[in-house]
Formats: structure tokens, C-alpha cells, sequence
């Protein structure tokens, strides 16, 4: 596999994305209510700066030019990042914090003073919810799971609050062209006679014809989207989908004002390995298509990609990690949609207190039926 090599050094100065409060002086953050940048000192607000047309919206970044390193210097950034020890999150902090706990994994972590070098992001989705709409909707998602600890849902609903985090993912362009080679199958049925109960009995039996076939299939593919993240499962982000991408917005720092960002872990040959098998999953099916017929198989495709393009992009997750109980419990919240998912808490006395009442009851019924019989 191929890997980025170390990227020349900038003469550009680190990128902070605080913002300080023209009537007081304090640190301004995003509100998602009101899309404005809020002082909560004073009550302030001020307008976010909006991205004229000349910024031309959210540019894709050439593939090839960023595997050869020749990526402009302006396209490169770094950002004072911690990583923790426990489960391998970079998550980026403000330059006056010196301590802090993992977001994704309540670890305790100390700070250093190094800085992650990385491709800038080129477009992030705003946060459309705030922390206290995300906070009732994971309340709402436990009170929903019946097992789930009484105490872990008394927990989650006064304890801390919840984290606002971008997470890396890459997203990639491709057109393809796809040459295979397969078959087409068409079902008939033939006519048996087959002896039953001792008589000669009429029985139709399916058959399939096979018959060789080649051809090309074409796609455009947009923004195939791939985690850039180790620090949470795929199978919870995955269930955040779908992600609305056509309402991704230019890459500005307001808006990570009161956030956190994650730096991307998954390297970007690696993202791109992964957005091929998406790829060709589609492509499968586009050539099963195209084969028709009743039955397809496809003994070989042969793919060429062109204009292959890239961003990396950051999507809005509200993030809590609870310990109960000596246990680490995560949860992830959608943060347009609302939408949780995180790893479900299993109580083991309302476990078996269901156990118990369900043999009661079935110890009623059978008796019941007995007393019947």
C-alpha cells in the first residue's frame, strides 16, 4: 500500500479556531440554533462570515497529486492534537488546555504541546442540533431499551454534558468504465414423469440455460464517504447514515468554535482502498443488471478509473462516554439528525426478573391446559 510521505514544512502559522468576543473578549462559539457565533459571558452574537461565490462551494482535491506529495501548501494544516492512550482517538484541544478527558472513551489524558500535520479539511456539515437536544435524545434512545440499567439512565440524564465532535471522513469522486465478461441464465422446465403413491404422476422441474456474455458498464460515482476514524465502530457510525452531503458547507473555522475535531487516523490510500470496495459492490450490481436474464454470473471485470478527486470533509456527532459501574458505555448522537446509536447496557436483575415472570407464566398456561384436558 502506498502512504503519504511527510508533506514539506509550512511557513504558514498554526490555525486556531478561537474566536474571541468583540464586546467582552471571550472565547465565541457555534450555535446551531441560530447559526450565529453566541458569547455566553454576555449574550453577544455575530454573524457568521458567509463564503462568496468565488470560493467556488466544496472543491474536490486531485488523488494522484496528493499520493505524489505535490498538493499545494495552502491545501496542508496542523492543529495541537492529544492522542489517547486507551483508545487511540487524536482529538484536537485549545491551546490553554493542558489536561482532559477522551470524549470517546472517558479516558483520563494529558496534552502535549506537539501538532498533527495534516490535508486541511475542504468541507465539514454544520451541527443542527445543540447539547441539550442531543442529550434528550440519547435519554429517549435508553428509555427505549428494556434491559438497559436504571441507574445508567439516571446517569446519562444528570450526568456531564455531552461532547460536540467532528469526525474525519474522506469522501471520493471516480468515473468508471467496467469491462466483464459472465453469463446469462433463463429459467424453463421440463416435464417429468415420476412415480407416487405407485402411479405415474406429471412434475415440472426447473431447469436454467446458460449462455456467455460480455460487455461495458459505466458510473459516476460521488463522494463515496469512508471513516477516517479508528477511535469509534464502524457499525455505529455506519448507523448514523444517511448523511444529507448536499448541504455541506465550505470548510470554515467558525464553526468548530465550542467544538472539538478529530484528526483523521485512516490515511488516505487507505480511505480510498475502502471506498473501492464500495465501488465495486456497485459496479457487481450495475453488471448483474446489464447481463439481464433470469440468473447472472460474472466471472470477470475489469475496472478503469479516471479523474479520481477527494475531499476531507467533517461530519457533526455528539459524543457521551459514560463509566457505570466501573464499565465504559459510549454513545453517538447524530448531530443533524438526532439519531443514536452506541453500545447497549444489559441490566442482569431486570434480566432475571423477565426470566422468572416468564416461567411463572408459562407455568400458568401449562396448567390451565392441563386443567382443561
Amino acid at each position: 500500500m502506498t502512504t503519504l510521505p511527510p508533506p514539506p514544512a509550512a511557513t504558514d502559522p498554526e490555525e486556531e479556531h478561537r474566536f474571541p468576543c468583540d464586546n467582552c473578549g471571550s472565547d465565541l462559539r457555534f450555535d446551531p440554533d441560530v447559526g450565529k457565533l453566541v458569547c455566553d459571558h454576555c449574550g453577544n452574537t455575530e454573524e457568521m462570515v458567509q463564503a462568496g461565490p468565488r470560493d467556488g462551494g466544496v472543491r474536490e482535491l486531485d488523488f494522484r497529486a496528493a499520493i505524489d506529495n505535490l498538493l499545494p501548501l495552502q491545501e496542508m494544516e496542523e492543529t495541537r492534537v492529544a492522542q489517547c492512550p486507551n483508545c487511540g482517538a487524536q482529538v484536537e484541544f485549545d491551546p490553554d488546555v493542558h489536561a482532559s478527558e477522551c470524549p470517546f472513551c472517558a479516558t483520563p489524558v494529558v496534552t502535549d504541546t506537539g501538532t498533527h500535520r495534516h490535508i486541511k479539511p475542504r468541507g465539514l456539515l454544520p451541527f443542527a442540533m445543540d447539547e441539550a437536544q442531543a442529550r434528550a435524545a440519547m435519554v429517549d434512545w435508553l428509555g427505549k431499551l428494556w434491559f438497559a440499567p436504571n441507574g445508567l439512565q439516571d446517569y446519562a440524564r444528570k450526568g456531564r454534558k455531552l461532547t460536540g465532535i467532528y469526525v474525519p471522513y474522506w469522501t471520493f469522486d471516480a468515473d468508471t468504465t467496467s469491462d466483464y465478461r459472465g453469463e446469462r441464465g433463463t429459467i424453463y422446465y421440463e416435464t417429468r414423469t415420476v412415480m407416487r403413491d405407485g402411479k405415474p404422476t406429471q412434475q415440472q422441474v426447473q431447469k436454467i440455460r446458460w449462455r456467455g456474455v460480455s460487455g461495458r458498464v459505466t458510473r459516476f460515482f460521488d463522494d463515496v464517504l469512508v471513516l477516517a476514524s479508528k477511535a469509534l465502530p464502524k457499525r455505529y457510525t455506519d448507523a448514523l447514515e444517511p448523511r444529507d452531503l448536499s448541504a455541506m458547507e465550505p470548510y470554515r473555522p467558525e464553526f468548530l468554535a465550542g467544538f472539538r475535531a478529530e484528526g483523521y487516523q485512516v490515511d488516505l490510500d487507505e480511505g480510498f482502498q475502502e471506498a473501492r470496495v464500495k465501488m465495486d459492490r456497485v459496479i457487481q450490481r450495475d453488471v448483474k443488471f446489464d447481463i439481464g436474464g433470469d440468473r447472472q454470473r460474472i466471472h470477470h471485470v475489469e475496472t478503469e478509473l479516471r479523474d479520481v478527486t477527494f475531499k476531507h470533509v467533517l461530519l457533526p456527532v455528539w459524543m457521551a462516554a459514560y463509566k457505570y459501574r466501573d464499565k465504559s458505555y459510549r454513545f453517538v448522537v447524530n448531530g443533524r439528525t438526532g439519531r443514536v446509536q452506541g453500545e447497549r447496557p444489559w441490566s442482569a436483575a431486570k434480566i432475571a426478573i423477565a426470566v422468572v415472570l416468564g416461567l411463572i407464566l408459562a407455568g400458568g398456561l401449562g396448567y390451565l391446559i392441563a386443567q382443561n384436558q
